[in-house]
């Protein structure tokens, strides 16, 4: 039990920790010296920051405790267990930097004249930052939340949803910065995405599993429980052993490839994956018609 614990420990919360500290050290760092905006939850931390002074450690912690409290049955037991993680982390590390920025025990980045090199170093370290994160099957929680519930109640896609709530987001921050500021956050929101596809090893919106193993059931039925994924069983015959098999089919987001390997090499060490791109996917859990 220790050693599964102390291994999960290592493999999974400390890389989350990690992605939650480069991204918190991005945001206090680069974001907020220079007036720069972020999307989701974040950016209404950064938005009440510059209205209100408001530390976002704590608005970060307060904003999502109702959304884990909405989403608890729209996530799975590990999800949540990884996002209320994220989330958690997430707020210690902004806690702490802002108390080393207030403290100047470091200096942020400030420029008046070259926001470029800001939005392009924010870019990368919020990408960078999150990426990790989503790599080792965490999240920052925020509206990834909410739009899995919208995708569910109201069959708007995911990506729809949050790239609206991302508008709204950054539009309100015009009553507060120079709309030159925005612009530049555009920037810095589209090198973060590609960072985040970058570190994540693929660029497309899922990843086809191909399994060949000789436990499909107990395989999918953990695919199924633990990430909510739908598995299909695939007759075969092996050429040269000339046996009956099964082959385990599933397509998974980005996100969710360290989780599905995990499940399998624990059920099956000796298990053949096969991964593919797949470059569209439509379907309950992906994108909607």
């Amino acid at each position: 039990m220790t050693s599964t614990f102390l291994n999960r420990v290592w493999h999974t919360f400390l890389p989350i920790m990690i992605g939650t500290a480069i991204y918190a050290f991005g945001l206090l760092y680069f974001i907020i010296p220079n007036q720069l905006m972020e999307g989701g939850v974040t950016g209404i931390t950064v938005l009440l920051k510059y209205a209100a002074e408001i530390n976002p450690a704590l608005s970060t912690l307060v904003i999502n405790i109702p959304l884990f409290l909405v989403g608890w049955r729209s996530l799975g037991k590990v999800q949540m267990i990884y996002s209320i993680f994220g989330v958690l982390s997430l707020t210690f590390f902004l806690w702490l930097f802002e108390i080393a920025v207030t403290r100047q025990w470091i200096v942020p980045f400030q420029t008046e004249h070259d926001f470029i090199l800001a939005t392009l170093y924010a870019g990368v370290t919020l990408g960078t930052g999150l990426g990790i994160v989503f790599r080792f099957g965490g999240t920052t929680g925020g509206v990834d939340i909410l739009a899995r519930i919208a995708n569910r109640k109201f069959h708007i896609s995911m990506g729809q949803f949050i790239l609206i709530l991302d508008v709204f987001i950054i539009g309100a921050a015009l009553f507060y910065i120079p709309k030159e500021k925005i612009l530049y956050t555009l920037v810095a929101v589209f090198i973060a995405s590609k960072m985040i596809d970058f570190i994540q090893e693929g660029a497309y919106a899922a990843k086809s599993f191909t399994i060949i193993t000789d436990h499909p059931d107990e395989i999918g039925k953990l695919i199924t429980s633990e990430l909510e994924r739908g598995v299909t069983l695939i007759p075969a015959i092996g050429y040269y052993s000339r046996q009956d098999k099964q082959m385990v089919y599933c397509v998974v987001a980005r996100h969710e490839m360290r989780r599905l390997k995990s499940i399998v090499k624990n059920v099956d060490p000796r298990a053949f994956i096969v991964v593919g791109d797949v470059h569209d996917v439509l379907g309950e859990g992906f994108k909607e018609e």
